[in-house]
């Protein structure tokens, strides 16, 4: 069974994954909030303790659906996905979008090498926005690293720290490790061949054209990224403050509304965006 497409007046169906969590709150708050878009669709975990009830009531009013688990059913009356769970789930939601013909949007970081690969494919059934970020500040953040990347190609070492609440679970964060990946393309080289994760003890002298990563957790921190192109004499600071998820829900949103055209494919928010 293949999830309809809509007609041209009707709203797009979104679904969200995690709808019980900060994220999936702030989503649905900005897709009931939004004109051409609906709400079909509330998931969580099996053993979340608010199956049953409907994702809006935060917001004191009612939605007319509830939160539910079976993620096939559910799925089937939607036209996207909104993912910013963890991968496991995350890939077992898109096998089931790619069966249904159902969009997805992922926001989920942390993924393997081969999951991104399992993602590749399953791009090639339906339409797929992956993206360490959707935040439309952040991605316009790396499109500056890229171009100052190309010009500071020598004679700047350079560090990317991040900070993050206490309880994210991977580190470093997609985003910083895509500051990474966007800075090592820029330079014509590979982040893998110059990353430096880890710093402890007698290190000696900083080697030549590596890439470090530092690593914040505490509090409430929703997510702050700076790259640092040190220099002699001066150092250049590019940095994206994060003070509410609502950029990350207005991005995704942005990424539903460029799918709705998108057969199949795998595809960015630099795609969504028009930053190539």
């Amino acid at each position: 069974m293949t999830a309809a497409s809509p007609a041209s007046s009707s709203p797009l169906r979104v679904a969200v994954a995690g709808a019980s969590g900060r994220m999936g709150r702030m989503l649905i708050e900005a897709i009931l909030q939004s004109k051409d878009l609906a709400l079909a669709v509330a998931l969580d975990r099996p053993d979340s303790p608010f199956l049953g009830t409907d994702p809006s009531a935060f917001l004191g009013h009612a939605s007319g659906i509830v939160i539910e688990s079976d993620v096939r059913a559910a799925l089937a009356k939607a036209d996207c996905l909104i993912d910013f769970t963890r991968p496991e789930g995350t890939m077992d939601h898109l096998a089931i979008c790619a069966d249904l013909g159902v969009k997805l949007v992922i926001g989920t970081t942390g993924f393997s090498d081969e999951q991104k690969a399992r993602i590749a494919e399953y791009a090639q059934r339906t339409a797929v926005m992956f993206s360490p970020n959707m935040s439309v500040g952040v991605n316009v953040t790396f499109k500056l690293l890229e171009m100052a990347a190309k010009a500071l190609s020598s004679g700047y070492d350079i560090e990317i720290v991040e900070a993050h609440h206490r309880h994210k679970v991977d580190a470093p964060s997609g985003t910083a490790l895509k500051m990474g990946e966007v800075i090592a393309e820029a330079q014509g080289t590979k982040l893998a061949d110059r990353a430096v994760y880890e710093r402890f003890g007698h290190t000696g002298e900083r080697a030549d054209n590596t890439i470090g990563f530092a690593t914040v957790r505490g509090g409430d921190i929703i997510g702050d990224h700076t790259v640092i192109f040190a220099g002699t004499g001066e150092r250049i600071e590019i940095s994206h403050k994060s003070s509410s998820r609502a950029g990350y829900a207005q991005g995704s949103l942005r990424a539903v509304r460029f799918l709705a055209g998108k057969a199949s494919g795998q595809f960015d928010m630099y795609d969504v965006l028009n930053l190539r």
